[in-house]
């Protein structure tokens, strides 16, 4: 709920009651029509003083934030520091709501000493509010924003999240101001400053339903009876993904994972974000802070590797892709027959030759030791690797791979089978596939490259995507498998500077019209074209894109109830 300046808590002047009287006649049989109306009697308000407050972080070197006398908001990049994002998180105890109480409003209220021209949302959160430097969560849904920061108290409708008696926690994020602001805490030596929840509800009784006898009698006054409100007693928490025993090809229930990771609803949202040695080859960082851009968790991080069986390179996971697992994301594993730091390119007679098994068997054995399935896959758009075989080659070596990785108990490997899908290959395609005992999902990587690649033509997103979903529609390739845009990607249109933010928007639909598409992942990196005054396949390169790819990401089709949505 969008607001300009401050939210002011509306009061009620004074008691509100009542009366129901039903008149009772003749033979006629009158039930359950008490029952809908419901006595209010408006009660005094509640002013409560947070339990606990804290500052989460991406700065290491901040202090003991749970302990300081005011809390600090800022954007992702603040004051120059590109990871310098920063959410006050609060934390109340709500314990005094009588069972009866209904039409509980409730509003967050917290003090800053200077106007800003930021805007600043309130989110339920899942950070501890005692811990002394938490790291920022990914805030859910907006439950109310202001616009500009005023002097004094600011206000926030948080009505949404305060729905009884229960721990409730608050964060504040900031965008449109890469400076800090700072509000008053919960340690601030005027307790007049410090951030309150004000709560005003009214108290309903409801009456027993009459039922009438056959017999006239008066009319009566109906005699309230209270009913009881159910009372959460935990803040929200958030869930990771339990994908569900079921068959690969889905379940028949929303939010249900099948055993191959299949939603069975909607599609899975995910992300390619690259690192590079500016930011010291920080894989997590790179999708963290493209998450914070655009508001929430993907549900898919991939990443490319090499055979080189160490570093993060050939060693995977990695440290950062298991703590995205721990916070509940999917992870795809792109796996290619080369040697990333020395550009050496294997051929795919090296792998099915045995030369490589040590480092098969290796791969194989951390990704069975995850615990987890996982999506895997060998050497993507092998069409365009001609110096690594024939397309004979490039089968042999995949069930090889495949084979390997099954003798070694890594069943929770989901294979995906990622090609170009592009039309002037149509002819190898069914050569180059391993077959459906080898594949678990079929991908592509459509994208609309616009001038990127020479073309003027402009590509909707359901021209992108629709032509190779057509094709192995029509040639019965990989018959029953679940589709996945391993890749995607669109330019901007230098004529239209809002044409690539209207393409993003456009994209949930697009997917709805090919429902077999059950994943979607951004290639976020330039490193396929060259960035220029006409050319940027970036999500991110400016604003309006940002704006466009987070409403897309807000779309219920792309939020799983069971993966980084949530």
């Amino acid at each position: 709920m969008a607001r300009h300046g401050l939210h002011r808590l509306t009061r009620h002047p004074g008691p509100r009651r009542k009366a129901v009287v039903l008149g009772v006649a003749g033979a006629t049989v009158v039930v359950g029509i008490a029952a809908t109306t419901m006595p209010l009697l408006a009660a005094d308000d509640l002013s409560i003083r947070a339990t606990a407050d804290t500052t989460a972080t991406m700065v290491t070197q901040d202090g003991d934030n749970g302990a300081k006398t005011t809390l600090a908001t800022c954007a992702t990049r603040c004051d120059g520091n590109p990871r310098g994002g920063r959410e006050a998180v609060v934390q109340f105890a709500v314990t005094t709501l009588p069972a009866t109480a209904v039409n509980v409003r409730a509003t967050l209220r917290v003090h800053a000493w200077q106007e800003f021209a930021a805007t600043v949302s309130a989110h339920s959160s899942v950070v501890d509010a005692r811990a002394a430097r938490p790291t920022p969560a990914l805030p859910g849904a907006a439950l109310d924003t202001v616009s500009k920061v005023a002097k004094g108290f600011n206000e926030w409708d948080v009505s949404a999240l305060v729905k009884g008696n229960g721990t409730w926690t608050v964060s504040l994020a900031q965008t449109g101001l890469e400076t800090r602001i700072y509000w008053a805490s919960t340690e601030n030596r005027n307790p007049d400053l410090r951030p309150r929840l004000e709560i005003s509800y009214d108290v309903g009784t409801r009456p027993t339903p009459v039922v009438t006898s056959a017999a006239p009698s008066p009319s009566r006054t109906v005699a309230p009876s209270p009913t009881p409100r159910p009372t959460p007693s935990t803040s929200p928490t958030r869930a990771t993904p339990s994908p569900s025993a079921s068959p690969s090809g889905g379940t028949d229930r929303c939010g249900a994972v099948s055993s191959r990771l299949v939603p069975s609803c909607g599609a899975w949202w995910g992300m390619y974000s690259p690192s590079s040695a500016g930011d010291g080859w920080d894989h997590g960082a790179a999708v963290a802070e493209v998450e914070a851009q655009v508001g929430r968790k993907f549900d898919i991080v991939h990443r490319y590797h090499d055979f080189s069986n160490a570093g993060s390179n050939g060693a995977f996971p990695d440290a950062y892709q298991r703590q995205q697992m721990r916070e509940g994301r999917l992870m795809f594993f792109a796996w290619e027959s080369r040697i990333f730091s020395s550009g050496t390119v294997l051929t795919w007679q090296d792998v099915y030759s045995g030369r490589y098994d040590a480092t098969i068997d290796a791969v194989a054995g951390r990704i069975r030791d995850t615990g987890v399935p996982v999506f895997m896959g060998f050497d993507h758009e092998p069409e365009d690797e001609p110096a690594k075989g024939s397309d004979a080659d490039f089968v042999r070596a995949w069930r090889h791979v495949h084979d390997r990785f099954a003798a070694a108990g890594a069943d929770n490997a989901v294979w995906v089978w990622t090609m170009m899908g592009w039309s002037g290959h149509y002819d190898r395609y069914t050569g180059l596939y391993p077959g459906d005992r080898y594949v678990d999902w079929v991908g592509y990587d459509p994208y609309n490259f616009h001038v990127c690649n020479g073309s003027k033509v402009w590509k909707s997103p359901a021209t992108t995507i629709g032509g190779f979903y057509r094709w192995l529609d029509e040639n019965r390739l990989g018959v029953g498998k679940p589709r996945m845009l391993a890749e995607f990607g669109t330019n901007f249109d230098a004529a239209d500077p809002d044409a690539k933010r209207r393409w993003f928007e456009e994209f949930p639909a697009a997917l709805k019209a090919h429902p077999k598409i059950k994943a979607a992942i951004y290639f976020n990196s330039p490193g396929m074209t060259r960035r220029s005054s006409t050319c940027d396949m970036t999500m991110n390169h400016d604003a309006s894109s940002v704006a466009g790819f987070a409403r897309a990401g807000r779309d219920s089709y792309l939020r799983q109830p069971t993966g980084g949505a949530r």
